[in-house]
């Protein structure tokens, strides 16, 4: 399994949801899987934007946006160092008078079946507080 992906309904619109999600530099703020977020590039978080990323039990990871639709409100960003490739993927949807969110992560390349068996408890993990993190402050 190199797939990983959690889905959370949340109590408040698909636009407060998305405001969340998108305002990366503020992750560290309400979820405690983020402790350090740096973007590196001065343009507004956008394709080909890049963002330096400090998680607990994780080494420091560069992380590199390869889509961003407003509109459909979903961005995914990779993490490629030598033989893996991490993609994860951000989307807000509505749902009947709130949204539902969906994270997920893709482990690929040579090394991604391993990477993604080894850190399989720590990924689920860190989705399904990432997800609780983003409910509790979209709906506050």
């Amino acid at each position: 399994m190199t797939q990983f992906s959690t889905s959370i309904d949340i109590e408040a619109s698909p636009e407060r949801v998305w405001s969340v999600i998108i305002d990366v530099e503020r992750w560290p703020h309400w979820t405690p899987t983020v402790t350090s977020l740096v973007l590196l590039d001065r343009a507004p978080f956008a394709v080909g934007s890049r963002a330096r990323i400090r998680q607990p039990k994780l080494p420091t990871a560069l992380w590199k946006v390869t889509q961003l639709d407003e509109h459909a409100r979903e961005f995914t960003w990779v993490n490629r160092k030598p033989g893996i490739c991490a993609t994860a993927r951000h989307v807000v949807e509505a749902r009947g008078n709130g949204s539902r969110a969906t994270l997920s992560m893709e482990f690929s390349q040579i090394l991604g079946p391993l990477i993604a068996r080894l850190t399989r408890s720590l990924t689920t993990q860190y989705m399904a507080i990432e997800a609780a993190g983003l409910k509790a402050r979209s709906e506050g």
